[in-house]
């Protein structure tokens, strides 16, 4: 880690075509949804590409023109494409209705038979899709969407490492995804083995790595020994891991998140500062924010403790934004971690 900032971050997974009613209505509660784009890694590969850093997003995407609208929209935020290969099956659908106060947010998926579903090893040239790169960037998504994707997923990490690129990875589970034959637990343990630097929340770890270390995920508030303890017996059962960061939300409702994280890089246990976030407008994507910012962090910071810092306040500024793509620059996230965050209008 450490690497300098012209190396390229490359990303990999599905995108899907993402249709929200408006506000905070309910799904077709008038008969219009707002069409943008939401999907793990490529969210991670904007927030990078928004923080100053090269990126590339690396896909299997249907040829049509809906496709071709995710393309461009990759390449206005300075996203590098060229990896992305065309094959058979569809573009996935994701329907997300945002929560408020009381009522959680609820999302729909109808991805069965896409592209990347459907894709099979071999389908990507590994070796040209890391030319250049220094940094890999999956999560656990991918590998839940088919037997095949899981496949290819393993196919990428094991290019990469041999390629000699940091390899990271955001366990991201999904419990709606998981419907090909086997468990999260079954598949992303051979994931884990391949990764560098893991982040995750405390459900991921529990239910992808099958590790748990008494931590109540829908506790209103958090233990940091706990979370400690967890890093600790993540890292004690993947030797390869240099570090793990666990997101630390505490749901008080759907508008109002506590939240902040904490970094094991097995020198130290750090735990960032906390946000209290009292008006969320959209935390879809929030996670991926977190990602983006730590792996810009460890690759461009001087400290893992200024890595840390800097993904956290990534991550709560994604809170106020509708959509999946954090939009926010490397100057405006380090306002908010020099102490800014005021909400006062800059004029």
């Amino acid at each position: 880690m450490g690497l300098l900032m012209s190396k390229t971050v490359v990303t990999f997974g599905e995108t899907m075509l993402r249709l929200a009613p408006p506000g905070y209505e309910r799904f077709l509660q008038s008969p219009q949804f707002q069409a943008t784009w939401g999907g793990g890694e490529a969210n991670v590969a904007v927030a990078l590409a928004g923080f100053g850093q090269a990126a590339r997003y690396v896909s299997v995407l249907p040829a049509n023109p809906i496709a071709d609208g995710l393309v461009g929209e990759l390449r206005r935020f300075g996203v590098d494409t060229s990896a992305i290969v065309r094959g058979p099956g569809r573009m996935g659908i994701y329907f997300v209705e945002n929560g408020a106060n009381q009522r959680g947010g609820k999302v729909v998926y109808d991805r069965e038979h896409s592209a990347i579903a459907l894709a099979k090893p071999g389908a990507v040239d590994w070796d040209g899709a890391f030319a250049g790169g220094g940094w890999f960037h999956i999560t656990g998504i991918t590998p839940a969407i088919s037997a095949s994707a899981a496949e290819l997923a393993i196919e990428s990490m094991t290019a990469a490492r041999r390629l000699g690129l940091v390899v990271s990875c955001d366990l991201n589970f999904r419990k709606n995804l998981w419907k090909w034959g086997k468990k999260a637990s079954e598949v992303m343990p051979a994931l884990a083995a391949l990764t560098d630097v893991c982040i995750a929340n405390e459900e991921d770890c529990q239910a992808a790595l099958g590790i748990d270390a008494g931590v109540d995920v829908h506790a209103g508030h958090l233990e940091e020994a706990q979370y400690e303890a967890l890093s600790n017996r993540v890292l004690a059962t993947y030797p390869n891991l240099k570090a793990i960061a666990i997101t630390l939300r505490e749901s008080k409702s759907a508008s109002h998140n506590g939240w902040s994280a904490c970094l094991n890089n097995r020198a130290e246990f750090l735990v960032s500062r906390h946000y209290d976030i009292t008006h969320i407008v959209d935390r879809v994507g929030g996670g991926d924010s977190f990602a983006g910012g730590l792996i810009f962090g460890l690759m461009n910071l001087p400290t893992h403790r200024e890595a840390l810092e800097f993904a956290v306040a990534a991550s709560c500024l994604k809170h106020s934004i509708p959509g999946d793509f954090n939009r926010f620059s490397r100057d405006e996230v380090e306002a908010l971690v020099k102490g800014g965050g005021s909400g006062r209008v800059q004029r």
